[in-house]
């Protein structure tokens, strides 16, 4: 499939739509099997975090996922967590879910002062308190559906040593990455493969799409593992790193047409889930 664009951009709002200070998480709740999160897309913090993070905000966009929760708009049901990840990272487990050390966040020193340990525990909190949004989730429709897919959407640097640096070389970085490390690979190829053909067969700017699988991550997340651990006869979680091609990862700023193209490959990857499940049934 060759991309065109549509000519119709999506807006600011389109990309970055308002949300409440308070706001967790936002659900879009469908009769369907297939499950798009972006658990890395929010760049909000609560006030007593950010009472004493030391990071700007130009230093936590970097290493967040924004504009991922665009890319799953087509995707029936949808997640998408609104506070950054230097708040609490969903998609590691509770030990590492708050970064604490330099070591665990990428060399970046965080904090302005180191977090009490009460408010480590208010944000394992909402780390809790995800999983069993998800876990009930889930349930209903495994129920339902009997199987069901999660694209856990995700992005990655590839310029991290400067906006004129040469960027990490192309054999380490495929401009789609996914990870399989944590499912049975084998009981889910039907439609982890299909669904990478799919991907590949996309053409953007000329050239077909770079995917490749277990290169740059493996998918090791705790969301992946999560489904795999809970749902290990009916949930397929597949771990999807888009390389910031879509964005300029130094100054934050949307490569419109770019992020049209990924949105495009995933809804046109819906029907060919969709096929694989009921081929399975």
């Amino acid at each position: 499939m060759t991309y065109a664009p549509s000519h119709i951009s999506p807006s600011a709002s389109d990309l970055t739509a308002a949300i409440d200070k308070n706001a967790l998480w936002s659900v879009d709740r469908a009769a369907s099997p297939l499950i798009g999160t972006a658990i890395h897309n929010g760049h909000a913090l609560r006030d007593e975090v950010a009472a004493i993070m030391g990071l700007d905000a130009a230093g936590r966009l970097r290493e967040e996922d924004p504009f991922t929760a665009y890319a799953i708009r087509d995707v029936p049901n949808r997640i998408i967590f609104h506070r950054s990840r230097f708040e609490i990272d969903l998609n590691r487990d509770t030990e590492g879910a708050v970064y604490l050390r330099p070591d665990q966040a990428w060399g970046l020193d965080i904090w302005a002062q180191r977090p009490e340990d009460a408010l480590v525990r208010r944000s394992l909190d909402v780390h809790a308190a995800y999983y069993a949004m998800l876990h009930q989730m889930l349930s209903a429709i495994a129920a339902e559906h009997g199987q069901f897919v999660l694209l856990d959407i995700h992005s990655y640097n590839h310029r991290r040593n400067g906006p004129d640096a040469d960027p990490t070389p192309e054999a380490d970085a495929p401009q789609i990455n996914i990870g399989t490390i944590s499912m049975d690979r084998a009981r889910w190829a039907h439609v982890v493969d299909p669904f990478m053909d799919s991907l590949r067969g996309f053409s953007f700017r000329g050239q077909p799409m770079d995917v490749r699988e277990n290169i740059a991550f493996e998918g090791r997340g705790e969301q992946t593992r999560f489904v795999h651990a809970n749902f290990p006869d009916s949930g397929c979680a597949i771990a999807i790193e888009f390389k910031k091609f879509f964005m300029d990862e130094w100054t934050g700023e949307p490569d419109i047409e770019a992020l049209e193209a990924m949105r495009a490959m995933i809804t046109a990857s819906l029907p060919v889930l969709l096929d694989s499940l009921k081929a399975s049934a």
